[in-house]
């Protein structure tokens, strides 16, 4: 099980109010708890063997920004670095500190999103591969053959969707391996991605479904036989550069430089000690109880 990080305890901020998680000394540690509670959920449902938890060490990797400049730049705060509620920050190192007690791997590569160590761990890592997320650009890494899967929880771990090649062509019209070129031809206002104006989804769709990829629709602009309608082709012409650089910044890299590492998942806190300090410290007890006990389940099913 791979999760993303970063989306998960983004969710847990938002859904869970500050006034209802707090530390003795009044720190919101809303987020912590959340988190803590999507991964008891998972391990308990999913029963999963291997667990990592990918972090986004650059969140707006320059290689992307330098091919397409309004790449998350709407996302960038007045100092640099992204925006992000200023009770968040303080709480993400108590969620790797809790992981580091409960020994759950966390990973990340300078230069790169979660997204890229989520993709390059989804194709080297022994399958069958769960990867967890509320980002819809993960769609792109859902293959039946390996298999991976994406769970998507953007309504929720509660309500999350087990999503194989089928259930994208269902919600897309499009096959996974090509939903990086349909996302760039929508475009994606929260990533900065302009998309092509005037091309909404189901154009989208129907253009790689004729055209099999962006490279096929930027082939296909000059054949004057291709059958385009006038608008549409003077939408895509326009879009040209866009179109040059956009599947480069919207493909999650596969390719990203990993060291080895331990991804088994613990059935019992490695620091049991450390873990009951940062439970009493920052009042997780119940959450931290709640992870305790779903990694034991595996003990207690083997």
């Amino acid at each position: 099980m791979l999760i993303d990080a970063p989306s998960l305890y983004f969710r847990a901020y938002f859904g869970i109010p500050e006034s209802a998680a707090r530390a003795t000394d009044g720190s919101p540690v809303n987020a912590v708890r959340g988190f803590l509670d999507m991964l008891a959920q998972l391990i308990r449902t999913r029963r999963p063997d291997r667990m990592v938890c990918a972090m986004d060490y650059d969140w707006r990797p320059g290689w992307r920004v330098a091919l397409l400049p309004s790449y998350k730049a709407h996302r960038v705060a007045p100092e640099g670095g992204e925006v992000v509620p200023d009770t968040l920050s303080p709480q993400v190192p108590v969620i790797l500190e809790v992981l580091d007690a409960i020994g759950i791997t966390v990973l990340g590569a300078a230069g790169y999103e979660a997204d890229d160590v989520l993709g390059t761990l989804s194709v080297t890592q022994p399958g069958p591969v769960e990867v967890v997320s509320g980002d819809r650009d993960l769609f792109q890494l859902v293959d039946d053959t390996r298999p991976v899967r994406l769970l998507y929880v953007g309504r929720g771990v509660a309500k999350l969707e087990d999503c194989d090649d089928a259930a994208v062509r269902t919600r897309y019209g499009v096959p996974a391996d090509r939903y990086a070129d349909f996302a760039a031809l929508r475009g994606d206002p929260s990533d900065g991605l302009p998309g092509v104006p005037g091309v909404g989804e189901k154009t989208a769709a129907r253009l790689v479904e004729r055209y099999g990829d962006i490279a096929g629709i930027l082939a296909a602009l000059d054949d004057p036989g291709s059958g385009f309608a006038p608008g549409l082709r003077a939408k895509l012409a326009g879009a040209r550069d866009y179109l040059a650089v956009a599947p480069t910044v919207v493909k999650v890299a596969l390719d990203v430089p990993l060291p080895d590492l331990a991804t088994e998942l613990p059935t019992a806190p490695a620091d049991p000690d450390r873990l009951l300090d940062l439970a009493a410290e920052w009042n997780l007890a119940g959450s931290a109880r709640r992870l305790v006990d779903a990694l034991a389940l595996r003990t207690a099913d083997a």
